[in-house]
């Protein structure tokens, strides 16, 4: 079968950095086709290329048996090329319709045919198996419907091949499961699908055929059936993944550092009335992680927020060190000890305009000031070098945008800022999503390492084999509530669920 997508030699270099060296990947019609590599491997760049979003170097790129050069995105768009990156471009304010027929409105000379514009679109999305009215506000939309809202539009453009970036990122498991089902019905249908994910699971269970990049160069490709989960991970980083592991058996004996009694909280932005946190309590030790576990909605991230004095609370008790404090910003948890690594890094934590240096340094300005007033830059930089050696921090220089770093290294920087502020409790959410494995891995040891130093952390993830990888005790947290808590070598996956999912009658 003659591929529908053939790229070959594909070269593209930045200033001091070589991108893409000798890439290239191959789709063939109707497949669903793994693009897969460390986040740095070339991945992002190759999409970019193919979406018209860049040019590369030098190299060919066939499509429908035809040699093309991508001036822009309209152009790949034009050719039946679409792509839906992780951060998705829609305009919230507009409807589901006119998303989906932006700038292809139907209609004659100045007016726009809106019957017609939501039939169509509603014709497409009944053919995604959803119901979605097409006059709907976009903003008012779940993730997951917004990103229905993306594919549909790459239908309405008559796509042959769909390029999702991350999609299941941020949905939860049965969202997936709905992706995964629409993505087997568009495959069913003749469309090719380039799937860019850093959950191996779900390549197994999803794609077709594979493509490994490492440091800009295809490391290998082929049959998913043919190769394991280990094997991706070989061509992706050299080596077997155990080899990467640090290795971790010890008895945690510090004395408690944080203790949380009785956090309440009512209502958000939804609903007035509704219960956000309903007697939260637990406490960490000294060198501990406490690992903390629960579905989508939990309320883990709303109690990271109130700790932290992101967001407010409305009764309980915040105790560090044995002594009540009163936190009611980000300024008062940091003097008291407490920092956060927020679920969303791009969002949250960076300032994706402003250098490395500026976003490692920025909380710990007080130790590298000159007379109390001005920074002191030669301090600055050898503090910010002093954690580059020690999270291995891959950048071009100090002076590099934050926003043209890997995934796993704007992270690494995030808990650098945290670590130059030598906090007492460290709370971090999500810690590892949109990470490739060794960035998972180095990020994991980095809290072993923070542990080890005294650090009482705490761990929120939504990916139950993180959890069991990284903690020494575990709570688990349903509608607001804890449910329950668990050593470590005592939990399984199919115990956390169980106590994820407990009814838990309201107090």
């Amino acid at each position: 079968m003659e591929p529908l997508l053939r790229m070959m030699s594909i070269r593209k270099r930045f200033p001091g950095v070589q991108a893409l060296d000798d890439a290239g990947l191959e789709v063939l019609p109707g497949e669903i086709h793994a693009l897969l590599g460390e986040n740095g491997a070339g991945k992002s760049t190759l999409i970019k290329i193919l979406a018209g979003a860049q040019q590369p170097d030098s190299g060919t790129i066939e499509f429908a048996g035809q040699n093309v050069v991508m001036l822009s995105p309209h152009d790949a768009q034009r050719r039946g090329i679409a792509t839906i990156y992780q951060e998705f471009t829609l305009a919230p304010n507009m409807t589901i319709a006119e998303n989906v027929f932006i700038g292809r409105e139907p209609g004659t000379g100045f007016f726009v045919d809106w019957g017609k514009m939501a039939a169509e679109t509603k014709a497409i999305t009944q053919r995604l198996g959803l119901q979605m009215q097409p006059m709907a506000a976009v903003r008012n939309l779940s993730v997951a419907e917004q990103q229905m809202v993306e594919i549909a539009r790459a239908l309405s453009m008559k796509s042959r091949l769909i390029v999702m970036d991350e999609p299941t990122s941020a949905l939860s498991l049965s969202e997936v499961d709905k992706l995964f089902r629409i993505a087997r019905e568009l495959k069913a249908q003749g469309l090719s699908i380039i799937f860019v994910t850093h959950r191996l699971e779900e390549v197994m269970e999803i794609c077709d055929r594979y493509t490994v990049l490492r440091d800009g160069r295809l490391m290998g490709s082929g049959s998913i059936s043919e190769i394991t989960i280990d094997g991706i991970i070989r061509l992706m980083v050299g080596r077997q993944v155990k080899a990467l592991f640090a290795h971790r058996d010890r008895e945690i004996a510090g004395d408690v550092v944080l203790k949380v009694e009785g956090l309440n909280r009512r209502g958000n932005t939804q609903d007035q009335n509704a219960t956000v946190l309903a007697d939260v309590g637990f406490e960490v030790r000294a060198g501990e992680i406490l690992g903390v576990a629960g579905l989508v909605g939990a309320g883990r991230t709303e109690m990271a927020r109130a700790l932290f004095g992101a967001d407010a609370f409305d009764s309980g008790r915040i105790i560090i060190d044995g002594q009540e404090v009163h936190i009611r910003s980000p300024k008062d948890a940091i003097g008291h000890g407490i920092g956060l690594v927020p679920e969303d890094r791009k969002q949250q934590a960076l300032f994706l305009a402003l250098a490395v240096r500026v976003n490692l340094s920025m909380a710990s300005h007080k130790r590298i000031l000159r007379w109390g007033v001005f920074i002191d830059e030669t301090a600055e930089r050898t503090m910010v070098e002093e954690y580059r050696k020690k999270l291995n921090i891959r950048m071009a220089s100090q002076d590099q945008l934050i926003a043209n770093l890997s995934g796993g290294n704007q992270q690494k920087v995030t808990l650098a800022r945290w670590l130059a502020l030598r906090p007492k409790v460290l709370i971090v959410d999500e810690p590892t999503r949109g990470i490739d494995i060794v960035a998972k891995v180095e990020v994991h040891n980095l809290l072993f390492e923070m542990a080890q130093s005294g650090i009482a952390v705490v761990a929120i993830s939504s990916e139950l084999p993180e959890v069991l990888a990284i903690s020494d005790r575990i709570i688990t947290m349903r509608e607001g509530r804890v449910t329950g808590q668990i050593k470590r070598e005592d939990a399984t996956e199919e115990i956390l669920m169980s106590m994820m999912t407990l009814s838990v009658k309201p107090t």
